[in-house]
């Protein structure tokens, strides 16, 4: 166990950024599914851009890398012009 105060203090911290972290990725997850599933093409162009930026936020806090944010950004755009 931790003898320090502020290592203490960290290991609080940094449990309550994990869970936040996993909260995070897991609603952008089921987010990026519920897209995925859309067959409606006028749906699938409303959620697009909350899902974008759900990721872009995800990347911005290193909770996953920038590129796998690239990444699913630009297969979920692909995705999107197909069905429109």
């Amino acid at each position: 166990m931790a003898n320090h105060k502020s290592a203490i203090k960290r290991i609080r911290a940094n449990a309550a950024k994990r869970l936040r972290n996993r909260y995070q990725a897991k609603t952008t997850r089921n987010a990026i599914k519920k897209l995925r599933l859309t067959t409606d093409a006028e749906e699938a162009k409303a959620l697009y851009p909350r899902v974008v930026s759900m990721l872009d936020r995800l990347a911005k806090k290193n909770v996953i890398h920038k590129k796998k944010a690239n990444n699913n950004k630009s297969k979920l755009a692909k995705f999107v012009n197909k069905l429109g």
